[in-house]
C-alpha cells in the first residue's frame, strides 16, 4: 500500500518551484508514495499541472495569516489518510505546520529560495523570514535545493541534522540531437515569471550593447509578467534603448522544450533569490548553452566556460561580453552544449530528485 504525502503549495503561479512539485508528483508513485496537492492560493497551478492524476484540494487562504486554513488541512490529512505533510513556501509552512500538529503527522519543508531575500520588498522579506522561522520549529526535515540554501538554513540557526539537501532535477528528453552552431542571427532566449529580481532589464541593456556593436542578436523572452506596471516599465526601457523591434515577447508556454529549440543561447540574468533554477537545468537538458548571473545556487550547476558562462549580476557589459564570447567562438558553443547536456543528464535528473526526496520520507516514516 502506498504511503500518502500531501504537498501544500501556493498555486498562484506555475514557475520553477511549481515544476518541482509537479515532477515529484509524477515520479514519486513509482517509489511507493501517493501524492496529493493542497493549493492555498489556487490560480495557475491547478490548470497547468502535468500530474493530473494526483488528488487536488483547493483550500484558499482569505488573507495572509488565515490560520483557519490549517484547520481545514488537518481535516483533509485525517479524512484522506495522509501520512506526511510537505510544504513549499513560507505561507504554506504556516498552515501546513498547524495541520501537521493537529493531525499528528510529520512535516517536511522544501526550501526553493531564501525567504529573507526572495522579493524586492524588504518588509515582506522580513515577514516571510519570521514566518518561516516560527513555522519550521520542530519540523521533521528541511529540504534545501542547493548547498547555498543549506548554508542559509544553517546560518539561520536550523539544526544541521534536520537539513537534507536535494538538488533540483528535470527530465532529459532523450539523446542530444545534432545541431550546428548558429550562423547569421543569434536568438538569445530568456524564460521566467518576469519580475524585478529576474533582471530582464540587464539582459535588455546587454542586447542593446551587442546590437550597437553590430552583433546580429535577437531576444526571445518567454513567460508572463508578474505585474502590469512592471511590464509597462520594461516596454518603456526597450523603446528608450531602441531595441523594441529586436525582442519577441511570447508570454507563458506549457511546452518549454519547444521554446528552447528556438534559442541559440539561454540567459538567466537574475539579481538574487535563486536556489537552483529549474530553467537552467531545462536549457542544459535541451543542449542550449547558458549564460547566468553568479547568484546563490547557479555556480553549483554551471562551471564557468565549461558547462556554461557565469557573469556578475547587474552588469550589462559583462553579460554582453559573455554572449559575444560564444558568438565569436572564444568559447566553443558546441563543446559547452555537449558538456552541459551530459552534466544535467548525470547529476540533475527528475529521477534522482524524486529518489532523494523519497529517501527523506523513508528516513522519517521508516
Amino acid at each position: 500500500m502506498s504511503i500518502r504525502i500531501l504537498h501544500v503549495i501556493n498555486g498562484e503561479q506555475y514557475s520553477g518551484a511549481e515544476r518541482v512539485q509537479d515532477l515529484l508528483a509524477l515520479s514519486l508513485p513509482d517509489l511507493g508514495y501517493d501524492v496529493g496537492f493542497a493549493c492555498i492560493k489556487p490560480d495557475k497551478f491547478p490548470e497547468r499541472r502535468m500530474a493530473k492524476k494526483s488528488l487536488l484540494h483547493l483550500v484558499p487562504m482569505a488573507f495572509r495569516f488565515d490560520i483557519g486554513v490549517g484547520l481545514k488541512l488537518a481535516r483533509i490529512v485525517r479524512d484522506e489518510g495522509y501520512d506526511l505533510v510537505h510544504t513549499h513556501s513560507p505561507r504554506a509552512a504556516l498552515v501546513g505546520r498547524i495541520a501537521s500538529l493537529l493531525a499528528r503527522v510529520p512535516m517536511v519543508h522544501h526550501v526553493h529560495s531564501p525567504a529573507s531575500r526572495d522579493t524586492e520588498d524588504p518588509m515582506r522579506n522580513r515577514i516571510n523570514a519570521l514566518m518561516e522561522k516560527i513555522s519550521l520549529t520542530g519540523v521533521a526535515r528541511l529540504i534545501p535545493v542547493s548547498k547555498s540554501l543549506e548554508n542559509y538554513l544553517r546560518n539561520k540557526g536550523f539544526e544541521p541534522r534536520k537539513i537534507c539537501m536535494v538538488a533540483n532535477g528535470v527530465p532529459t528528453p532523450g539523446p542530444l540531437p545534432e545541431r550546428d552552431a548558429p550562423g547569421t542571427e543569434w536568438v538569445i532566449g530568456s524564460m521566467a515569471l518576469f519580475r524585478p529580481r529576474k533582471g530582464i532589464e540587464v539582459l535588455i541593456e546587454a542586447i542593446a550593447i551587442l546590437r550597437k556593436e553590430g552583433k546580429p542578436v535577437r531576444l526571445r523572452a518567454v513567460g508572463p509578467f508578474e505585474r502590469d506596471s512592471y511590464q509597462t516599465d520594461i516596454m518603456a526601457l526597450t523603446n528608450r534603448l531602441g531595441v523594441s523591434g529586436a525582442i519577441d515577447w511570447t508570454g507563458f508556454t506549457q511546452d518549454v522544450n519547444a521554446e528552447f529549440k528556438k534559442m541559440d543561447i539561454f540567459v538567466l540574468p537574475s539579481l538574487f533569490g535563486e536556489g537552483m533554477p529549474m530553467v537552467i537545468l531545462e536549457a542544459m537538458a535541451m543542449g542550449v548553452p547558458v549564460v547566468a548571473s553568479d547568484v546563490e545556487g547557479v555556480p553549483e550547476i554551471l562551471e564557468n566556460e565549461s558547462t556554461g558562462l557565469i557573469v556578475s549580476p547587474s552588469d550589462p557589459l559583462s553579460l554582453a561580453q559573455a554572449i559575444a564570447k560564444l558568438m565569436d567562438g572564444k568559447c566553443n558553443w558546441l563543446e559547452i552544449r555537449n558538456a552541459a547536456y551530459t552534466k544535467q543528464s548525470l547529476n540533475f535528473s527528475d529521477t534522482s530528485m524524486a529518489k532523494n526526496v523519497a529517501g527523506v520520507y523513508q528516513d522519517i516514516l521508516g
